[in-house]
This record gives structure tokens, C-alpha cells and sequence, in this order.
């Protein structure tokens, strides 16, 4: 599949042309990477690290705060590559540095090896040394210490020229020969959604750049070469959910409905009625599109959207299939009784009467620390929820955000020993007095 690109040099989105010469500007890497995160992961390079000439480490670490990154460019040191991973980048991209001593530190399903190659050597040093070893050789002696391989044709790099298919092929051939079973990404010159699908038969994915900044390469065309359809209309079966994974419907897209789904940011689908459908047009139920991912066989979709309103639903239910309860609807009952509190409610209360949400967050908190059975624990910690969402919720806060930020802190490596804090050490399960 598509793994689109963003290489960083001055704070800025740039394209090297063959590895050299002066950048292209292509925008703000933020801005970009908003549009990019809708079809996945997406790739950041740091160039002025990888060439020893700074770094754009705070901007790196915002891409990673706000979306699934694979980070790399001058990754050079244990240290860096624990702190990205510990920032919550899902894989780091080890070049320079790159040798068994070294990636055997670190785990090795976090770990892709970059393999820049200028006519088959490789490449470091931000590619300006030559190594004196070619891409079959190095594979070779880092495949069992490697979860997946960048390789990356630099005399094609950034120039539209097409990638080397024939050369992909041979790679991928030696990485099996090599006992290689992680994923291969190739990168440099590719131009054309043919060269994708013929990537992704080869199960590898394509690393793009140059063709989507330059509009070469839409990015709706390129992560949709890969798809296949067996209905005679071409129609991919669309899986509607929301940020919590709930399944909100069944859709479907086609090339049209998914172009303007992913240049608008919106739920946009193909209707076999009405045709082009854009969800909430006329209802005002929207959906703001967070992500579209195909399944394993190419033949579906999944898109992850924001639901506006009352639901997906013609029903006006939340869901096709039924209402939902638990923490969604929970979390949607809070927001609505925090933007239009009627008179009497207690979540109002809670909100304006000084201190009383803080002391409630404290006494359900001390409450679950002493219960002693299943059933009791779920009572408060279902008091808890109920406090703790009103508090987020009037933060502006959403329960997603609470989920990623839990995604974020899984890919950690470095663990603190959570001890309590000396103002709470030695009180166990004490509340303050007066709460209960």
C-alpha cells in the first residue's frame, strides 16, 4: 500500500532531486501531514539530521503527537531512538547507524533499516558516502535484526521518473532468500498507481513523495491502485466507524466518492440510488474523515470518521445496527448536557458549583481503591467514568484523544517506577476528610 512522505529541512516540507541539489519547497509539513494521516501512516524524515546540519526534533515530535509516524534521518544513537519510540513514533528508521551491536538493543519490531542505494551501493551519511557494500549484502547481515527494510533508489529520487520494477523484484527476491518475513518499503521515483498495485503484489508498500506534492500522483489514485472488486459496478464495500471503532454502517465507495472523501476530509460515499452521497448534506448528521484503510484482501474499506449530529443512521439512531450504550453514549450524553445543560441537571451542578466535580473525582477515585469484589469495583469505577468524562468534556477533551494518548504511552520503552507522589505516599486509600 501507499506510505506517503514528508522530509523536513528548515522547518519545512522539501524534495531532493537524486539526492542532491537545492530543495524544492513543498509547504508545512503540518498541514500536509493532516491530509496525508487520512490513507495511514505516514513517513517523516529528518534531512537536516541525516546530513549533520541541526535537526527539527520539536517539529518531529509534534507529527508524532498528532499522527501514527514512522520516523527517521539521523537516527544515530540508542538514546534517539528510544526517545522517538518513547514519544510514541510506531517505528524508527535506522540508517547510518545501522549494524547488528547496535539495532540488537533495540526491539526489533520497532525497527526499519534504510538501505539508500546509488546503483546498487550503498549509501550513508545522509547519502553522501558511499559504503563499499551493495543492498543484497547489507540486507543479508541485518535481515535477523531487522522488523522491516527501506530501500530506497536515490538516483530516482524525487525525479518522476518511475522506479525500477525489475530491481524491486530482484530485492525481493533476495529478501526472501535471506529468510526475511517483515515488511519491505521501496521508495524513489515512483510516479504511477500501477507501480504501487505492482509493489503491493510483490508485498511491499510504496514510500511516495515528490508525486503527490507536485499532484503528479493524487492521493485518492495512489492508495486505491492497489484495490480490486469482483461487483460488476466496481464498488468497494465501505465499514463506517467512529473513533472508538463502533461500526456505524455499511457504505460504498468508488473512485469518485473516495477522491472527495479524502481531498474534503469528509464522509463522502457512492450511493446506488442517489450517486454521489455526502453524508449530512441535507440532514446536517456530517462526519468529519479521519482515516481510510483497505482490508487484507483489497477489496473493502474501513473509514474511521468524527459523527456529527444524531447519528449514521436514517432512524436517527447512532448506528444501523441498533443504539449503543456504555462510554459513547455516555460521553455524548455529557457533551450535550455541557453545551445545553437543562435546569437541575447534576452535570451542570458539577460544573457550576466551585470545587464540587474535584472533590467528586477524589471520593469516587478513593472509593474504587477500597473495593473489594468485581461487582463493587464496577460500581465505582463507573462513578469515576462519569466524573472523569464531565471533566474532559468541559476541557474540550474527547475520549479518543484520552484513547491515543494510551496508544502513545503502549509504544513506550522507558518505563518510570510509578511510585506515588510524596504527597500521596502512605495514604493508601484514604480520601481527604469530609469527602465520604
Amino acid at each position: 500500500m501507499l506510505i506517503p512522505s514528508i522530509d523536513i529541512m528548515g522547518g519545512r516540507a522539501v524534495q531532493l532531486v537524486g539526492g542532491a541539489g537545492a530543495p524544492l519547497d513543498c509547504g508545512d509539513p503540518l498541514e500536509i501531514a493532516t491530509r496525508f494521516s487520512r490513507v495511514g501512516p505516514v513517513a517523516v524524515v529528518d534531512l537536516d539530521a541525516a546530513l549533520g546540519r541541526g535537526s527539527n526534533r520539536p517539529l518531529v515530535l509534534e507529527l508524532v503527537k498528532r499522527h501514527d509516524c514512522v520516523v527517521g534521518g539521523g537516527v544515530r544513537t540508542e538514546d534517539d531512538a528510544r526517545a522517538l519510540l518513547d514519544s510514541g513514533a510506531l517505528r524508527v528508521v535506522i540508517g547510518t547507524a545501522a549494524s547488528p551491536d547496535f539495532l540488537a538493543r533495540l526491539p526489533r519490531e520497532r525497527v526499519m533499516v534504510a538501505l539508500d542505494a546509488r546503483d546498487g551501493e550503498v549509501l550513508d551519511s545522509g547519502w553522501t558516502r558511499g559504503t563499499g557494500e551493495t543492498v543484497e549484502e547489507r540486507l543479508r547481515r541485518l535481515a535477523p535484526y531487522a522488523g522491516g527494510f527501506l530501500l530506497t533508489m536515490v538516483e530516482s529520487e524525487g525525479s518522476l521518473r518511475g522506479i525500477d520494477l525489475g530491481r524491486c523484484e530482484a530485492l525481493a527476491a533476495a529478501a526472501r532468500d535471506a529468510g526475511f518475513e517483515g515488511r519491505l518499503v521501496f521508495a524513489g521515483g515512483v510516479t504511477t498507481g500501477a507501480e504501487i498495485a505492482a509493489l503491493d503484489r510483490l508485498g511491499a508498500d510504496a514510500q511516495v513523495g515528490m508525486a503527490l506534492y507536485s499532484g503528479r500522483l493524487g492521493l485518492a489514485e495512489a492508495f486505491a491502485a492497489p484495490l480490486v472488486s469482483e461487483r460488476q459496478d466496481g464498488l468497494w464495500p465501505t465499514v463506517v466507524r467512529d473513533e472508538r471503532g463502533l461500526s456505524l454502517g455499511l457504505a460504498w465507495s468508488d473512485a469518485e466518492s473516495l477522491r472527495e472523501a479524502l481531498e474534503t476530509g469528509a464522509g463522502v460515499y457512492r450511493s446506488r440510488k442517489r450517486g454521489l452521497w455526502r453524508k449530512g448534506a441535507s440532514s446536517g448528521n456530517r462526519q468529519v474523515l479521519l482515516r481510510v484503510e483497505a482490508d487484507c484482501d483489497r477489496d473493502a474499506l474501513a473509514f474511521t470518521v468524527r459523527q456529527e449530529g444524531t447519528g449514521f443512521c436514517h432512524l436517527g439512531t447512532r448506528s444501523c445496527f441498533g443504539t449503543d450504550g456504555g462510554l459513547s453514549l455516555l460521553e455524548r450524553t455529557v457533551i450535550g448536557r455541557i453545551t445545553a445543560a437543562p435546569e437541575g441537571s447534576y452535570t451542570r451542578r458539577l460544573l457550576e458549583e466551585e470545587g464540587l466535580l474535584a472533590a467528586k473525582l477524589v471520593e469516587e477515585a478513593g472509593e474504587l481503591a477500597e473495593a473489594e469484589s468485581a461487582e463493587r469495583a464496577a460500581e465505582e469505577a463507573a462513578d469515576l467514568f462519569y466524573f472523569a468524562l464531565v471533566a474532559l468534556a468541559a476541557a474540550g477533551g474527547r475520549l479518543s484523544e484520552v484513547e491515543r494518548v494510551l496508544d502513545r504511552r503502549a509504544r513506550k520503552l522507558t518505563r518510570r517506577p510509578g511510585d506515588a507522589k510524596p504527597a500521596q505516599a502512605g495514604k493508601g486509600a484514604a480520601c481527604p476528610a469530609g469527602i465520604h
